[in-house]
């Protein structure tokens, strides 16, 4: 293993500015565990003093954050323009943090001195070496941030480079270069931290915002021109366009340069972590994201998925296993017959050997999805489908009758009805209920029906529906694809149906999902004799 990286985390901080998200102390609290479970070096907490949640948090840490792996850290910035430390409110808040690590950011651009500060060069020099000797006096260990340094270094590098002298000559153990703005140019970013670094015996770190598409690699450059420190938020939060995505920037130093960011065993939690905490930020996970994306393994088109089951590497950079994800192969018009048996196999599903019965499931799908289906999403139905097309599939009901009334009464609004007849094994079941919305019904009397002979439906429901025009031009009279996703207790899944009329659509996706789950709990009872 290469020289030792220090990942400095601050998606409680930077990443709560990221629009949509607002932390909870709680929130945090959660956050920083997980964060120190993997052994992320440093935790930035947040700006103490800034609101009231900001201290509770701080003072909860004290007591109840028991954080074996990180170092939790305070943030603010320097003095204000001519006050001294001792009475600066923002200073105090730091010492009132009770951390052993503080980071404090100063002005390294001269404009932002002479437009935002209104103050002199040299007061801005004396209020970044003031306000660091005063926190190393009180026995904090600091890092510097330079906000704006690469912005700052192109229109005056004499001064810029003078901020981060009046910070390290004051006692900071580590200075941060900060592009700000988030527009540097990755070969800019690569000359300046070699240019730093000659004129500087001090430790270097980097933190970069994603303005240009560019906070991951200029990161990554900025490392191997010298900086050991990165600073960043998982799953890329923060202002604007977001920070740099430590989830991205950890593996790629690791698995693609060789060096010391975290333990393998922590990487393989990466995936798991990444969700749990776009969950806690109630953001949606990004199936795009690298190494840790639902698609990040994802294949698709014939010639790939062939080539993948010869040989991983051929399309695929890393296992995905070292980040904790999973290779999955997608079915759809583009797969060949080796996607449908890599599929198959993958789902559990023995298609044997022959590859007639691969080339008649691919033909079925082929079909399908002409008339509009989509399978990529929805790996309930394809299971589904694929078992029926291989004799694998235990229908466990069969409709007799369905009617749904949609009706409005009076002032009140829309009450749907759903009555339902249906064949279970060889009783009978009738049964009506009222729902929300015509799905909503027709999910009730469903499980109402069956719930009798499976009472795991109790525990089921949906969480997800979704309508899709198909062909726009033909106005109502087009089909729609609707897709749901149901929930039990320990697993989600999709499925679909497609039709002119919106309720058969929602009535194929809804017996998709109800015998999907029942299709689960008669594997997991076969395993459990």
């Amino acid at each position: 293993m290469g020289k030792k990286i220090y990942i400095y985390d601050t998606t409680l901080r930077d990443g709560a500015q990221s629009e949509g998200i607002s932390f909870s102390v709680q929130d945090k609290m959660r956050i920083a565990r997980k964060l120190d479970e993997l052994g992320i070096d440093f935790i930035e907490g947040g700006w103490p003093a800034a609101n009231p949640k900001e201290d509770t948090f701080f003072r909860e840490a004290a007591t109840s954050l028991k954080l074996r792996n990180s170092k939790l850290v305070a943030f603010g910035s320097t003095r204000r323009v001519n006050t001294t430390p001792a009475s600066d409110v923002i200073l105090k808040g730091l010492l009132g943090a009770g951390t052993e690590y503080v980071t404090i950011f100063g002005k390294s651009w001269d404009l932002h001195v002479k437009a935002v500060l209104k103050t002199t060069l040299k007061e801005n020099l004396r209020m970044i070496g003031d306000s660091v000797r005063f926190l190393r006096k009180k026995g904090r260990r600091v890092i510097f941030d330079a906000e704006h340094f690469f912005d700052g270094y192109e229109e005056n590098p004499g001064y810029a480079i003078e901020t981060l002298k009046a910070a390290s000559d004051a006692g900071a153990e580590s200075l941060v270069l900060c592009d700000t703005n988030g527009g540097a140019v990755t070969s800019g970013v690569f000359e300046i931290v070699e240019k730093v670094k000659d004129k500087l015996n001090v430790s270097l770190g980097i933190h970069a915002h994603n303005d240009g598409d560019m906070a991951v690699a200029n990161s990554i450059a900025a490392v191997q021109a010298g900086c050991i420190q990165v600073q960043g938020t998982f799953n890329g939060y923060g202002e604007r366009c977001g920070n740099a995505n430590l989830v991205s920037i950890v593996p790629a130093l690791q698995f693609k340069l060789g060096l010391d960011c975290l333990s393998s065993l922590a990487l393989k939690e990466f995936t798991e972590a990444s969700r749990y905490i776009a969950e806690t930020a109630n953001m949606r996970h990004q199936d795009s994201q690298p190494y840790v994306g639902n698609s990040a393994f994802a294949h698709k088109a014939g010639v790939h998925v062939n080539a993948i089951l010869k040989d991983r590497r051929t399309y695929e950079h890393i296992d995905p296993d070292r980040v904790g994800n999973k290779r999955r192969m997608l079915v759809s018009e583009l797969s060949g017959r080796s996607g449908i048996v890599g599929k198959a196999g993958e789902l559990g599903i023995d298609i044997g050997k022959a590859t007639g019965r691969a080339g008649n499931i691919l033909s079925l799908i082929q079909d399908m999805e002409k008339e509009g289906y989509q399978f990529e999403l929805a790996e309930a139905s394809l299971t589904l489908l694929m078992r029926k097309a291989s004799g694998a599939f235990k229908r466990h009901f069969a409709l007799e009758d369905l009617r749904v009334i949609v009706e409005k009464r009076g002032k009140s609004g829309m009450i749907s009805e759903a009555t339902v007849r249906l064949r279970i094994g060889q009783a009978e079941r009738h049964t009506v209920a009222l729902g929300d919305g015509p799905v909503h019904a027709m999910d009730r009397a469903l499980r109402k029906c069956l719930s009798e002979f499976h009472p795991s439906l109790k525990h089921m429901h949906l969480i997800d529906f979704s309508v899709r025009v198909l062909d726009e031009k033909a106005g109502t009279a087009g089909k729609v694809r609707v897709l749901i996703q149901s929930q039990d207790k320990s697993a989600s899944w999709w499925t679909v149906g497609v039709s002119e009329n919106i309720i058969e659509a929602s009535w194929q996706a809804l017996i998709d999902s109800i015998e999907y789950k029942l299709m689960k709990d008669d594997r997991w009872r076969k395993k459990k004799r």
